[in-house]
């Protein structure tokens, strides 16, 4: 799964992506800095593991993954090529998620390409160019659908009336992810079009160290903005970040965290909420030889959940063995955990919980 960092050009999105992946992209006080795409795989903080890697003590551990991909900033005209802007929203509609970065402090030393710091305009800015180019998207199919719905072809009409709601919602200045749709209409309508402002987003607001816990008044703007888009916000004081990453011990970042309020890195809270933005959750396998996190969407059933291991264990799915990770933790084994009674068999119609610790039987 892939979450995308977009926003404006200099408003901090490849210190971001370097806080996130430590990864080293290229950032500096100009436009534009980021051309291509820098990707980085990003391991989803989960203090489960921990706890799983402490009890059974195996040979190796695999946390789950996010992939995030560092997109260059986007301008007005983006939509029409404007600051290589048909590269950069091709970028975008190959991710699942955004993460939108915008500038909620000030600075007089860092350039903004607006010169000024608004971060509702910002905002405003890509979600314009993001939905200019969705409605060129749906306006294409349009032309499709009215001829097929000239034959009195029901379908066809029935896709076109939920075009031109979209056109209508675009147009109105709003992004399609707020609208409402049954799963026959994403499925057969809407995926297929392969919209940019359908993906869930998470606005990032860069903010000073001073506004690292509470936010500040730009904050509060971009709040309000957002309050009717089906999208979360979350406060991130970049540079900072970016600075603690940098010390060498745990103790030491530990330490610059506390002087500045926080109880963990806020890289970490951005992780996992774009883990939750995909809609995705996670189960474990326990072994001498690996403890894994394997990462699967909320809803999956037990041969869903298998197929992530091997495509034969979902075909061959006979049953899986669960236990849940606090029996596991108070128990301290599987063992014990079955003594007390505490493992349960479920059959192909179980729907997996986050943190389920399974074990799969299957036949080929």
């Amino acid at each position: 799964m892939k979450a995308g960092i977009v926003g404006l050009p200099n408003v901090g999105k490849s210190t971001l992506f370097n806080c996130l992946s430590n990864a080293k992209a290229q950032s500096a006080n100009f436009p534009f800095c980021t051309i291509e795409p820098n990707i980085g795989v990003v391991n989803v903080p989960d203090h489960r593991i921990d706890k799983l890697e402490e009890l059974v003590q195996p040979e190796r551990v695999q946390p789950a993954t996010v992939e995030i991909v560092d997109i260059a900033g986007l301008v007005k005209g983006a939509s029409k090529g404007e600051g290589l802007g048909n590269q950069f929203l091709a970028n975008i509609r190959e991710t699942d998620a955004i993460l939108h970065v915008v500038r909620c402090f000030d600075n007089d030393n860092i350039i903004h390409v607006e010169e000024t710091i608004d971060p509702v305009r910002d905002k405003e800015i890509i979600d314009i160019e993001l939905q200019l180019k969705d409605l060129e998207a749906v306006e294409k199919r349009v032309d499709k659908a009215k001829k097929a719905a000239r034959t009195g072809n029901k379908e066809a009409q029935k896709e076109l009336d939920l075009l031109l709601s979209m056109i209508a919602c675009l147009e109105a200045g709003k992004s399609i992810r707020s609208m409402e749709f049954t799963d026959k209409e994403i499925e057969e309508y809407v995926r297929p079009l392969q919209l940019i402002t359908i993906k869930p987003v998470l606005y990032v607001c860069n903010v000073d160290d001073s506004s690292a816990v509470d936010g500040n008044a730009y904050v509060e703007k971009i709040r309000e903005a957002v309050k009717d888009e089906n999208a979360e916000v979350i406060i991130l004081a970049v540079g900072t970040e970016a600075d603690i990453i940098e010390l060498e011990s745990y103790e030491e970042r530990q330490m610059f965290l506390e002087d500045m309020g926080l109880k963990e890195p806020g890289a970490s809270r951005l992780i996992r909420m774009a883990y939750k933005l995909l809609n995705l959750q996670t189960y474990f396998t326990a072994g001498v030889k690996e403890v894994r996190a394997w990462t699967i969407n909320v809803g999956d059933t037990a041969p869903q959940a298998a197929g992530v291991i091997h495509t034969d264990f979902e075909k061959g799915f006979i049953r899986a063995e669960v236990i849940k990770f606090e029996d596991f933790v108070e128990y301290g084994s599987e063992a014990k955990v079955k003594e007390q009674g505490k493992l349960s068999v479920e059959g192909k119609e179980y729907i997996v919980q986050d943190g389920d610790m399974m074990n799969f039987r299957f036949n080929v």
